[in-house]
């Protein structure tokens, strides 16, 4: 049941960010909700989960641009890695670390990306440190307010400790 609740999760975030481009500049736009689905993934569930989760969206997404194959993917399997990696050796349930988190794993999943296509040398990137850092400072924000309100829905936490409680018996 965990495993169909990460892949509706990632299809929903590919859904809606594809529906959400089609209404912005591009460019001006500076959103992945694919990587903040990752990083919630992975501080909620730990580093494999993370990492296979990061693993799926990245092929996924990666499947679905003009881009090339496995290069979106391993970005977003390093970082679901760490984020999880992150989320269980650090306490990490105030916004200011989650923040962080969402932050540093934008430059993380930036940097992957960028230096792989450099270093293959299949595209040049021009100073996009203010791009990355917009993204980033985005996709913290639109990390921040996912735990909350996933935390402040009625009961959700319960539901979330029930769950794991049937599981452990």
């Amino acid at each position: 049941m965990r495993a169909a609740g990460v892949i509706l999760a990632i299809v929903a975030a590919l859904a809606l960010q594809t529906t959400l481009a089609r209404f912005f500049v591009r460019g001006a736009f500076a959103l992945d909700l694919v990587l903040v689905a990752v990083v919630y993934v992975a501080l909620t569930s730990g580093p494999a989960t993370g990492l296979l989760t990061g693993t799926f969206a990245g092929l996924v997404q990666d499947a679905l641009s003009s881009s090339v194959i496995g290069i979106g993917g391993l970005a977003k399997t390093i970082v679901g890695f760490l984020a999880g990696v992150i989320g269980t050796q650090f306490i990490v349930s105030q916004p200011l670390p989650r923040f962080v988190v969402f932050f540093g794993a934008t430059i993380v999943n930036a940097a992957v990306f960028m230096g792989l296509y450099v270093l293959l040398d299949l595209r040049h990137f021009d100073a996009p440190y203010g791009a990355v850092a917009g993204q980033a400072a985005t996709n913290a924000v639109v990390g921040v307010l996912a735990f909350q309100v996933v935390e402040l829905l009625p009961g959700a936490v319960e539901r979330r400790r029930a769950a794991k409680n049937r599981l452990r018996r």
